[in-house]
């Protein structure tokens, strides 16, 4: 086998130090009363870049929002059409949607495909996904919608890589959900 580039080097890093990072925040914490978790969720919402995005606190160049997603570009573009669906529900991550939660995968999916088309790209050439914690930087539901596939850099082909175990496919996370109880 060869030897790693220093970009691969320095990708696999950024994704260990995120998930030893995860690793020390996550907590077995006992259930809450309903007015502790109403207190703790707006708690949640003051501190979570994409809740404040949402809410008009933070700026942004919003592309689209409605009473369930806003979407806006990237910070750090993978190409040249990159932008993150976010739901206005604080949602912490794929691996806490339940049963219920497909039709807003399915919805995300369809809204994505209607922000490439109005903003100059193609839903044929376009990459989606969620990155699969602890693989990701804001704990909030965030799909991905990165086109073309074409123009991605090594590094975002490998940090976006469909299906790996650190992004997968809104279709791969629909699956997912189609097989709990």
């Amino acid at each position: 086998m060869g030897r790693l580039s220093v970009s691969a080097v320095r990708v696999l890093g950024s994704a260990y130090r995120i998930a030893k990072a995860s690793t020390r925040t996550m907590s077995a914490s006992p259930p809450q009363s309903e007015s502790a978790q109403t207190q703790g969720q707006s708690s949640t919402r003051a501190k979570c870049l994409f809740c404040r995005i949402c809410d008009g606190l933070e700026p942004s160049n919003i592309v689209h929002q409605d009473e369930e997603f806003v979407v806006f570009p990237d910070i750090r573009p993978a190409a040249p059409h990159h932008f993150l669906v976010v739901t206005r529900e604080h949602i912490t991550d794929p691996k806490c949607l339940t049963k219920e939660h497909i039709p807003t995968v399915e919805k995300m999916m369809a809204l994505s495909k209607e922000v490439l088309v109005t903003q100059g790209g193609s839903p044929d050439t376009a990459r989606l996904g969620f990155h699969w914690p602890p693989f990701h930087t804001v704990s909030h539901l965030h799909l991905h919608i990165i086109a073309p596939e074409s123009e991605m850099g090594l590094i975002g082909r490998a940090m976006f890589k469909a299906n790996s175990f650190w992004f997968v496919t809104p279709e791969k996370v629909i699956e997912q959900l189609q097989k709990k109880a």
